[in-house]
């Protein structure tokens, strides 16, 4: 194990590094935060809306959870940005005491709106909720998240769709980097919320280096990794985590943005990364499927109508515990109760498998728990190739 080192990650933001895996790029760090100290890598369940779909803040507690990311456009339209700082800010509407994370919106601008114009004065689209035309701003972005009051809170960026080739993407990527800077400019509360930039440039990795020394010379708390994840070959993937990490400051945490499949957040934890988010299993909850060593769990089918054991015999979530494979086939698209008790499994799964990482790493077991894990995922032996590559990358052969 190495001994720990604290990096002076900023003035709300302490990151302390607890050991490194001495064949690959993972670690694990402590990462201290205004609501709660964050052992990393971690992932981070999203709760879009101020809350995760189907459960209770005391039930996400309960799972040892210690952060979860909102979402600020959805929450700056509802219930509105200045309700919520009326209210004491997100923590005390959703009666939520630990760590939190808001994203910028930008992401939402283009996925969901209807798009009109990407200017240097910002995004302008027509609202899917009121159908008005709404122009949102690097400033105005920065000031719903002041208002939401999130321990971590995300820079607008320009997004561009990963596949996206040319131009555009150069022009989103320098872009980003203005933008940024009109992110600190406009970020009121620096000593209790932190800013990071994200790093942008699509799988052309001349621009990723050029976004990635202009905005290390930003000096921020941390750093994300964007724009990926949005159908891109795994290949290409990894190899974009893989570049930011190298050169990405030791002393901050490194965040990929829109991660939750368990293959992924191993890998990329290999790669160096810190920090993950995805709706992936709450969303896939909805749809009756649990994540479980193996991979997934379609509770639909009717191979389990007779099934008594739990979802997963090792599992200590109070689904596992309480309820059946059969009592959950029953009630799958019935009743909502199904989506609350899967989902309750499916983070418990997520936050034990980060739990597994972070352990390997301090014992420098690392390569191994890699290795178990994917023959428990792959029984016979035919992981995707695009994992193997990456991980022998850092040392670590599947």
């Amino acid at each position: 194990m190495e001994e720990g080192t604290k990096g002076n990650a900023g003035d709300c933001l302490q990151w302390e590094v607890i050991a490194k895996c001495s064949t690959s790029k993972a670690r694990t760090a402590r990462m201290t935060l205004p609501h709660s100290v964050v052992e990393t890598p971690v992932f981070m369940p999203v709760g879009t809306q101020g809350t995760l779909k189907g459960l209770l803040p005391e039930q996400v507690t309960d799972l040892d959870c210690r952060i979860i990311l909102g979402n600020t456009y959805h929450l700056g339209h509802r219930p509105g940005h200045e309700l919520v700082r009326k209210a004491g800010g997100l923590h005390q509407m959703m009666n939520w005491d630990r760590s939190l994370l808001t994203d910028s919106g930008g992401f939402q601008m283009v996925s969901l709106c209807k798009l009109m114009q990407i200017t240097e004065e910002g995004v302008r689209f027509e609202s899917p909720h009121t159908g008005e035309e709404t122009l949102l701003t690097p400033e105005q972005s920065i000031a719903i998240q002041n208002a939401l009051g999130a321990d971590i809170i995300m820079q607008l960026d320009d997004v561009v769709h990963v596949l996206t080739t040319g131009e555009r993407v150069e022009e989103a990527m320098r872009r980003s980097v203005r933008w940024l800077d009109r992110c600190i400019s406009a970020h009121s509360r620096p000593h209790e919320q932190n800013l990071f930039p994200i790093i942008q440039g699509g799988l052309d990795e001349r621009l990723r280096r050029e976004c990635l020394t202009e905005m290390i010379k930003r000096q921020a708390p941390g750093y994300a990794i964007g724009g990926l994840s949005g159908g891109e070959e795994k290949s290409s993937f990894w190899r974009i985590v893989s570049l930011c990490t190298d050169y990405l400051p030791d002393d901050k945490p490194r965040y990929v943005m829109g991660i939750g499949w368990p293959i992924d957040l191993v890998v990329c934890s290999a790669l160096g990364a810190d920090m993950f988010d995805c709706v992936f299993p709450t969303r896939t909850a909805r749809f009756g499927t649990a994540l479980v060593p193996s991979g997934m769990m379609h509770l639909t089918r009717n191979e389990f109508l007779n099934d008594f054991r739990p979802i997963q015999e090792d599992c200590g979530c109070n689904t596992c515990k309480r309820y059946t494979r059969s009592y959950l086939h029953s009630v799958i698209n019935q009743e909502t109760i199904a989506c609350h008790l899967v989902s309750i499994h499916n983070i418990q799964y997520e936050l034990t498998l980060m739990k597994g990482i972070r352990e390997s790493i301090e014992k420098d077991t690392f390569p191994a728990f890699v290795k178990e894990f994917f023959v428990k995922q792959f029984p016979n032996g035919d992981p995707p190739q695009w994992a193997r590559d990456a991980l022998a990358s850092v040392g670590i052969t599947i």
